[in-house]
């Protein structure tokens, strides 16, 4: 070996052991910056003809295991999500109260039955009447508070999410441009860990917002993706957007960058993003829904027992609700009896109207049954009443008025349609008025009128689970007339939402889709321009379709004014037909009203699919119990899912750590190993110049 070749192979050692000290003291001076992965320096031995002549450092690089930063920002992903979905759960469960105080929500409901109750042993005080009338009220308000908080909860996910979508987009930016300074060290091979651990905290930071796929870049750097394959961030980065409608679910779209300026709609699997999406499209809906569920139920319940009774003395005039229906169809399928009864100021029946509606006719004070039907029982009602009293059906609803200072009482009786009477059909004597539709058993079956003006139109927006949407699809009402034709058109793979689910119309009239499988997609409405009849309701209100219309019902509630201005109107006598001629069918001390009020908790009732409850058939009582425990256990559901990906983010967390974390024994090991080794070239250099200036001496 000739002098200068050792003198360069000292020099290259020297060199290497520089560089290895340098890498050594960056890590040992970093051991507690966070983020901070240690480095190690990359060597290869020279040589030239066969022959070694040093060795070459061939750059620094950070110590890292690719597949536990993926692990690792998977597990972070997942444990952000649920971190923020259990979050809102709790605050939503939190607005029902505590279980164990008085003013519990589902305790409320056991106020009024109880007040009832206590009317029922002295009908005529007008204090316990008030009593009855206030907690049932105080029920009503709590209900519409917990909707409306709830909401409230909605929209301030919604700024949550617009200020993470903010905070993505930075990200986004900042790691595109680090991509370029990475490549541009590396391409000079140049210590480029600097702006990688910058890097990878940025990763981290955004695999917290939104579910990512990270690839490296062969010259350096990474790319980002959205988690079916879109290009998030490499020479350029893409701008987010939440995009999102009161009555659609909300979803993401990512615009220029390599997407140009196509908005191409995103995949949100995990992340904080994904569990506030979740909990803003998904859980609060479903809450407001099974509340307004519940409320309904309640309601309908104080609402038969309050029609299958009356005031004394009874009210001139009985006005019902909106049924959405015109009268021949809101009669037909009706079965069983019920009677009308006009009375004086005294309660003593000055003329009965019994109306059979099985056998479809009208008896007049007991008299022989005379014929009518569903198109002309307004005119055979008002011909039996005659000079007594009149029937009229103005805007959907149904009022019975009796002449002079004479009132109305109805006997329900056997008669039923979607398990309630004639008059809670028809809502003629409610205690509770809601201001829109609330009960979505409509009656109506497939031979019916579908009612809704043809070409007239309705369009649906099919969403994936993540509110990504599938497709938006625009349903025209059909000039066919009956509901059949309508369940046709709904239905329908070329015109419909067939090759994604089906409408179907169960026997209470009530209208549901089921998704198709596997992909069971979600169904929301765009808009709906449509209404049955002239200024009737439409299309999703009458049959409550779509995230607003079942959202809004738990705050659609309140006492019927005119109780609650005078509390002597609330029906708490019974109308008994079976007594003697010239006797009061109504007594002011009759409390047999207030025992049905106070037994409406009591009776069996079908429960629509709401929340996280299916079809239910029980009481509101237990329902209420079912109702409470279901929004436990999901919070506990949610607080267990939240502990495991915690957990999971640890061990991921560990492991990576174990790889990237500096150890102070193993670094002061290289910094020995380097220090020995910078002294060994160092003295072969010496040794080298010794035996030139030797040379130089023998010369």
């Amino acid at each position: 070996m000739s002098l200068s070749i050792a003198l360069q192979t000292a020099t290259s050692g020297l060199m290497a052991a520089q560089t290895g000290l340098r890498t050594v003291s960056d890590n040992i001076s970093n051991v507690n910056t966070p983020g901070y992965v240690r480095k190690a320096v990359n060597q290869q031995q020279l040589t030239v003809g066969g022959m070694g002549q040093g060795v070459q450092v061939t750059g620094v690089e950070r110590v890292t295991d690719q597949y536990l930063q993926l692990a690792s920002l998977t597990a972070g992903a997942d444990s952000n999500r649920w971190a923020a979905y259990s979050q809102y759960l709790d605050n939503a469960q939190g607005l029902f109260g505590d279980p164990s105080s008085s003013t519990y929500f589902f305790g409320r409901l056991d106020k009024a039955y109880t007040a009832a109750a206590a009317a029922a042993n002295d009908p005529a005080n007008s204090l316990l009447r008030g009593q009855v009338i206030s907690t049932v009220q105080d029920f009503l308000t709590e209900a519409d508070r917990i909707n409306t908080q709830v909401d409230q909860l909605g929209q301030t996910i919604d700024t949550r999410i617009s200020s993470d979508i903010n905070t993505a987009n930075n990200l986004l930016q900042q790691i595109s441009k680090l991509n370029a300074d990475i490549s541009r060290a590396k391409l000079v091979q140049a210590d480029a860990s600097g702006a990688e651990n910058i890097q990878s905290q940025l990763l981290d930071q955004l695999s917290g917002l939104i579910g990512i796929k990270v690839a490296q870049r062969p010259g350096g750097g990474v790319d980002v993706r959205s988690p079916e394959g879109v290009l998030l961030a490499g020479d350029t980065a893409v701008t987010l957007s939440y995009n999102k409608t009161a009555s659609t679910p909300g979803y993401v779209t990512a615009t220029g960058g390599s997407v140009s300026s196509t908005v191409q709609p995103i995949t949100m699997s995990s992340g904080e993003m994904r569990g506030l999406m979740e909990m803003r499209d998904q859980k609060l809906p479903g809450i407001s829904d099974q509340l307004g569920e519940f409320v309904t139920r309640a309601v309908n319940q104080l609402n038969a027992a309050h029609n299958a009774s009356a005031a004394v003395p009874p009210l001139t005039t009985l006005t019902g609700r909106d049924t959405g229906l015109d009268l021949p169809t809101a009669l037909n399928g009706f079965t069983g009896a019920s009677t009308i009864a006009i009375t004086d100021s005294a309660g003593v029946v000055q003329h009965t109207y019994a109306i059979d509606f099985t056998a479809q006719t009208i008896s007049v004070d007991g008299g022989a049954p005379g014929a009518t039907s569903p198109a002309t029982f307004l005119a055979d009602l008002n011909a039996a009443m005659g000079a007594n009293g009149t029937a009229t059906y103005v805007n959907n609803k149904l009022s019975i008025s009796a002449t002079g200072t004479n009132g109305v009482a109805i006997d329900e009786g056997t008669s039923s349609k979607t398990g309630r009477g004639f008059s809670a059909f028809f809502g003629l004597n409610d205690l509770v008025r809601a201001s829109g539709f609330t009960t979505y058993e409509t009656g109506l079956s497939a031979a019916d009128a579908h009612g809704f003006t043809a070409g007239q139109t309705i369009t649906f927006r099919l969403s994936q689970a993540d509110g990504k949407p599938i497709r938006d699809i625009t349903v025209t009402m059909p000039a066919l007339t009956q509901m059949s034709d309508l369940l046709n058109t709904l239905n329908s793979t070329t015109t419909g939402v067939g090759l994604y689910g089906q409408f179907s119309l169960d026997a209470n009239g009530v209208m549901s889709f089921a998704a198709n499988q596997p992909l069971n997609a979600g169904l929301s409405v765009v808009q709906d321009g449509t209404s049955r009849g002239a200024g009737g309701p439409s299309f999703s209100q009458l049959f409550g379709i779509g995230v607003v219309e079942r959202s809004a019902r738990a705050s659609r509630f309140d006492v019927d004014s005119t109780i609650t201005a005078n509390p002597s109107l609330l029906a708490l006598a019974h109308l008994d037909l079976t007594v003697a001629a010239g006797q009061p069918a109504l007594r002011p001390g009759d409390g047999q009203g207030a025992v049905g009020l106070a037994q409406s908790g009591d009776v069996t009732t079908l429960f629509q699919p709401a929340g996280s409850l299916g079809q239910l058939t029980a009481t509101v009582s237990r329902y209420a119990s079912q109702f409470g425990g279901a929004l436990g256990r999901d919070s506990e559901a949610a607080s267990t899912a939240k502990t495991s990906a915690d957990a999971i983010q640890t061990e991921a967390q560990n492991r990576r750590s174990s790889v990237e974390s500096v150890n102070l024994d193993e670094e002061l090991v290289r910094l020995q190993t380097y220090q020995q080794a910078f002294n060994a070239s160092a003295r072969m250099i010496q040794a080298t110049k010794d035996l030139f200036d030797t040379l130089l001496q023998m010369v």
